[in-house]
């Protein structure tokens, strides 16, 4: 249901950052459907959506969906470490037309196996919406374990899929040997390897600077072109590294914004890129193909 590169689109904000930048949005959506991406994913960490409102975050979902007008599939972050939370977020991306959700561990509270299960079976069964976990214990303080996974894939009917973001490829082939989930890897610098052991894609940051790039990578693996695949890994591994000099998605905003797309706006209590860190990432952006606009 969910392959290929997805990316985890930037939600662009006005230059007080009090407000989210819908043409500029509009703009990067039409970007990413123009240059064959798979899947838009808003709202999610990526998307900042921990310092969305959630009217913002619903109508940022509701703007997408209606942009992307059925030309790739969308997966709305509804998240929250809230059950009823998640829930209503989740419904709502079910009633406005969304492909999936992707909904991210509870985070904070911790919740034991018994409770990650738990949560992500009501928010399947009672959204009626495909759930694309999303395993991320670098954000959450918590890790699902591949049985909790399998048990979950097994058991609850609309648990179709996992991005998998704790950078190891060993917890994607657990995952594999014991269910048929469709796993995307969360993590760039991963994606052909986790594709090796039988991911299908990626839910991607740098997607969001080089998305033609990503695309051609994960068709290539797809199709079995590793020798393709490789060269388009190495190709984009340094771009890849670079979004991580400092938090993100402090570097892809300013990545983007250099690129001239955007204006760079993070909300607190991100703050933007440090003047050496910046240095630093256009002179690898130069370095590897990126045109720099600003």
């Amino acid at each position: 249901m969910f392959k290929g590169s997805n990316v985890a689109i930037v939600t662009p904000f006005t230059d007080d950052a009090s407000a989210v930048d819908y043409d500029m949005l509009k703009e990067l959506i039409e970007w990413q459907v123009a240059s064959g991406t798979d899947g838009i994913v808003p709202a999610g960490c990526t998307g900042e959506a921990a310092t969305l409102s959630h009217e913002e975050q619903m109508e940022v979902i509701r703007f997408t969906v209606e942009t992307v007008a059925g030309r790739s599939k969308v997966i709305a972050g509804t998240g929250s470490n809230n059950t009823a939370e998640a829930l209503k977020l989740t419904k709502f991306a079910k009633e406005v037309g969304a492909d999936g959700a992707l909904v991210i561990t509870p985070y904070y509270n911790k919740p034991t196996p018994e409770g990650q299960f738990q949560h992500y079976r009501i928010l399947a069964e009672e959204a009626g919406i495909p759930i694309m976990v999303y395993n991320v214990p670098g954000r959450t303080g918590t890790k699902i374990l591949p049985e909790t996974i399998a048990r979950m894939f097994n058991e609850v009917e609309n648990v179709v899929s996992i991005k998998e973001a704790c950078g190891s490829v060993d917890q994607v082939s657990a995952i594999r040997q014991l269910c048929d989930i469709e796993i995307l890897s969360g993590d760039d610098m991963l994606t052909l390897p986790m594709m090796s052991v039988g991911a299908a894609g990626i839910v991607s940051v740098v997607a969001n600077l080089v998305p033609e790039l990503s695309k051609a990578l994960c068709d290539a693996a797809e199709s079995g072109d590793y020798p393709k695949a490789r060269e388009l890994h190495y190709k984009m591994l340094p771009i890849a590294r670079a979004m991580f000099i400092e938090t993100n998605p402090i570097v892809i905003k300013a990545a983007l914004k250099v690129a001239g797309r955007g204006n760079g706006v993070v909300r607190m209590p991100l703050t933007p890129m440090t003047k050496s860190g910046l240095e630093t990432l256009i002179g690898i952006l130069k370095q590897n193909g990126v045109e720099i606009k600003n």
